[in-house]
């Protein structure tokens, strides 16, 4: 996938099964240790006790801060009781009363996917584990824990994402599914069952006051990450292997280059093929390189800059799945071509791993352009309420027009200098001053085979203990 080195999916599905197996350890052993409280559980009687007086009190003042709940989102707290401390997110584990899969303090909880929105450029990418931050995972759990929707720590609550995107990398379709509070009354199972039915039926499951998810999480995120929309999934849904194709589309301005020449380099791209000339080598993760697109066009995008006339374009790339930094890498390509430095034949030369075994050293296109436009799961329909859409809606036209703003600003800083000569517009993509060197003749990456058998080598030396140096001596001595 664009952004990441792919994961090895049966270390992934076994990763998934063993935090699965230890989450069935824990409820078992928390059943039979509560087993012979549940007699005397006050949540029930709380419940049965306010739906007999009609009405519900919230927690006031110290016992307010100390709720679960986060004040006036989700409204009155069921199942807990004034003063009741609460444990941290961390701590919290899940136990099944009345039916319904509750955490200690009484709250159900159900497996739901959101789709998620974000501007890249001030974030270290999607994934937080590269300990850099901002990260948009953590910016997104920090809204988590501040409403109050976890359930449990970020290893326990089935946590997915679809995709992986880079530093200043923007989505638009971002897709993630983990577990979340609940207003439900089922059990998990007969949600999870109801879902399944749901979706080969043809209609939605049950979402009939829930928590809007979507409202709640857009009020606490930062201008820059909203939440558009949110659906019920079934316990097998993996928002990674459960896409059936992603969409990236890049953004790029169309005066200067040869968009034809672009457009028949781009069609030798569809297909499977084998892209390790076009992406970021990850040999000790990634084994095998074939990748299928089936969508590649080049159009414009009708947006105009009011002041030279040029045009900004769009190239949107559909397929199952990407290596780590591919888009980038063949829109990089792209970009030599319709500048008339390289034929659209180069295309199928690094396309054919047998006559080009090696990358040849190029720099990719930059990130800020990219955009990860949608992931696509079957019987997935994203729901928003009209509250959240309008709210929505609101926010992303004042950030339009703030940026819109803003481009004026730079725009009118342009109109105040002198004229350009002919052709020199500060918009265009000017050509490298320095001769250009053919892709087929640069100094070329190391082989994936290449790759391995230094992979090896390193991990041979560890286990001995030898450094590289000595591991040469020991050779010329030979």
């Amino acid at each position: 996938m664009e952004g990441a080195p792919e994961e090895n999916p049966m270390h992934r599905l076994q990763a998934q099964l063993q935090c699965l197996s230890k989450r069935v350890e824990e409820l078992e052993r928390e059943n039979a240790r509560l087993s012979s409280q549940v007699a005397n559980c006050r949540c029930q009687q709380v419940d049965e006790k306010t739906s007999k007086d009609g009405n519900t009190s919230q927690p006031s003042g110290k016992d307010r801060s100390k709720s679960l709940c986060h004040p006036n989102i989700f409204g009155p707290l069921k199942g807990s009781q004034d003063g009741e401390s609460t444990r941290s997110s961390d701590m919290e584990f899940t136990q099944k009363l009345s039916g319904c899969t509750r955490t200690m303090c009484g709250y159900a909880s159900r497996y739901v996917a959101l789709k998620i929105m974000y501007f890249g450029q001030r974030f270290y990418g999607f994934a937080s584990e590269a300990q850099m931050d901002p990260t948009v995972e953590s910016e997104l759990f920090r809204a988590l824990e501040r409403t109050k929707l976890l359930v449990s720590g970020k290893n326990n609550i089935c946590y997915s994402r679809c995709g992986r995107t880079d530093k200043g990398v923007s989505a638009i379709g971002q897709v993630i599914s983990l577990f979340l509070r609940s207003n439900c009354k089922e059990s998990i199972e007969d949600l999870n069952n109801n879902v399944a039915d749901s979706v080969e039926k043809g209609f939605l499951p049950s979402i009939e006051n829930e928590i809007d998810y979507v409202r709640v999480l857009n009020k606490v995120l930062p201008r820059d990450i909203r939440v558009l929309g949110w659906y019920p999934v079934s316990k097998d849904f993996h928002a990674r292997f459960s896409c059936s194709s992603r969409e990236y589309k890049y953004l790029f301005w169309m005066e200067g280059l040869d968009v034809s020449k672009m457009e028949l380099a781009a069609q030798k791209f569809v297909g499977e093929h084998d892209f390790r000339n076009f992406c970021k080598m990850d040999a000790a993760n990634v084994h095998n390189y074939k990748r299928k697109i089936t969508y590649f066009t080049i159009k414009s995008c009708e947006e105009r800059c009011n002041y030279y006339g040029n045009e900004v374009g769009a190239i949107t790339i559909k397929g199952s799945a990407f290596l780590w930094h591919q888009v980038r890498c063949m829109v990089a390509v792209l970009f030599m071509i319709g500048q008339g430095l390289e034929s659209p034949y180069v295309v199928d030369e690094l396309l054919d791993i047998k006559r080009t075994p090696r990358k040849p050293q190029y720099p990719m296109a930059p990130e800020l352009p990219l955009i990860l436009q949608s992931c696509e799961f079957e019987g997935l329909k994203f729901v928003c309420s009209s509250e959240a859409r309008q709210s929505l809606h609101e926010h992303l036209k004042n950030e339009f027009q703030t940026y819109m703003l803003q481009a004026t600003i730079f725009l009118e800083a342009l109109k105040s200098l002198s004229s350009p000569a002919a052709g020199g517009s500060p918009l265009h993509h000017a050509k490298s001053t320095r001769a250009h060197v053919p892709l087929v003749s640069r100094p070329t990456e190391p082989s994936y085979e290449e790759r391995c058998v230094k992979l090896s080598n390193r991990d041979d030396r560890r286990k001995t203990g030898t450094s590289p140096k000595d591991h040469e001596a020991k050779r010329d001595e030979t």
